[in-house]
């Protein structure tokens, strides 16, 4: 009898903890995250990250409410009024960094291989950059603000080609490209 009390008891104790935690946990999750915006003052792309768990203990209370964790215009603008936040509220999702990259990304190839690009697996395989003189690099290295005059200037490549063109940049005394790739090509 005392098992089964404990497993109703403990049944209803974490029902009652997901009906309580569901959504302040949830909006946690969705105001994580660099987003970009266009800066009121200036019009200008400003990378920001949302107070997420000010967001998230405000939701708790039925009253959400948002707030900058950090801007990139920041420091000299540290007294704005946060007027970007309305972008951020009608839009969360697709303000993100990740939103954008990843629909930048969806219908292009890489521009070294050839090979589609389709969806950006962000846990292994990283979308990666080739700048106009060559160079590859990761959507890690650029300032988010950045973002969409790197998207007009650079070309998007697939992760095997920028690991494969790094190493060629890093160690070139270890690379011997095959002659009879290039006879077949021609």
């Amino acid at each position: 009898m005392t098992t089964l009390l404990y497993f109703v008891v403990t049944l209803v104790v974490v029902g009652v903890l997901y009906a309580l935690l569901r959504r302040p946990v949830g909006e946690y999750v969705r105001m994580r995250g660099t987003r970009v915006i266009s800066c009121p003052d200036n019009q200008q792309p400003a990378a920001v990250t949302v107070d997420a768990g000010h967001a998230a203990f405000t939701a708790a209370g039925g009253h959400e409410h948002l707030r900058l964790d950090s801007c990139s215009r920041w420091p000299e603008k540290a007294g704005c009024g946060q007027e970007c936040l309305k972008q951020i509220e009608t839009q969360p999702m697709d303000c993100l960094v990740r939103t954008q990259v990843s629909r930048w990304y969806a219908d292009k190839a890489c521009a070294i291989c050839g090979k589609a690009l389709g969806a950006v697996d962000w846990a292994s395989h990283k979308p990666a950059l080739r700048a106009p003189d060559g160079r590859t690099m990761e959507w890690g290295d650029v300032k988010p603000e950045a973002m969409f005059q790197v998207m007009g200037t650079h070309a998007a490549i697939c992760w095997d080609c920028h690991v494969a063109e790094t190493f060629r940049r890093q160690r070139p005394d270890l690379v011997l490209d095959n002659p009879f790739a290039r006879q077949n090509q021609r």
